[in-house]
């Protein structure tokens, strides 16, 4: 298993990495296929944000999705423990969803409902009128990403492009959990829709499809 440790805005000391390397260690008995660690480190310089200035995010690659998690503390090792704790949770859900694979799982409520019912619902405005954003350059290749700004705003988009397989719903449940992140986007196997799953409240998920008659784009994907 290759470990990769790199820092932004700051340096990485032998001591730390070493003890990155001592706590990975026991990753390879969760996943077994496991191929690569990757450990990026942020030090937040603004005093406010001191009791989380430390951030450490790990992006573990093996055979099936990338399976991410992060954490923040005042200092480094700490983000460190409370990062791995959310990684094994996930390997151990990802390893007991590989042995319960053969069973019929039921799924959490999804809300299915028209995308203008399911804005409103949420907070948003179906009628608000949309930012005028500059057309970013082409994005021809998985990874390539642009950011752009809206009009004279200090607000920048930053997108990215990346290679979409079908899957299905359960898949893309399964997936968010892997990346804690609180949305999915993904192409709806059964239907070819570029579709967003969302965190609900409690257990619940939505899912906003959109209708293609064109055929199905490039995802992009705003990370």
């Amino acid at each position: 298993m290759e470990i990769v440790v790199v820092g932004r805005h700051t340096d990485v000391a032998e001591r730390f990495r070493q003890h990155v390397e001592d706590k990975l260690a026991k990753v390879e008995l969760l996943s077994p296929y496991v191929r690569r660690v990757d450990v990026e480190v942020t030090h937040e310089n603004n005093p406010r944000l001191s009791e989380s200035r430390e951030r450490v995010e790990l992006t573990l690659r093996a055979k099936g999705p990338v399976i991410r998690a992060e954490a923040a503390a005042d200092d480094r090792f700490g983000a460190l423990d409370l990062a791995i704790d959310k990684l094994n949770e996930r390997l151990r859900r990802a390893r007991d969803r590989r042995k319960d694979h053969r069973h019929n799982k039921v799924l959490a409520p999804v809300d299915v409902r028209p995308l203008d019912e399911i804005l409103t619902d949420d907070g948003g405005s179906a009628n608000e009128p949309e930012p005028q954003i500059s057309s970013p350059a082409a994005l021809a290749e998985p990874g390539d990403s642009v950011e752009t700004t809206i009009g004279d705003s200090p607000v920048v988009i930053r997108q990215k492009l990346h290679h979409a397989d079908p899957m299905t719903l359960d898949d893309a449940v399964y997936e968010m959990e892997m990346v804690g992140h609180d949305f999915y986007l993904f192409i709806d196997k059964e239907t070819s829709r570029p579709s967003v799953l969302y965190k609900r409240k409690g257990w619940a998920f939505g899912v906003i499809q959109l209708d293609n008659p064109c055929g199905t784009a490039p995802v992009t994907n705003l990370t």
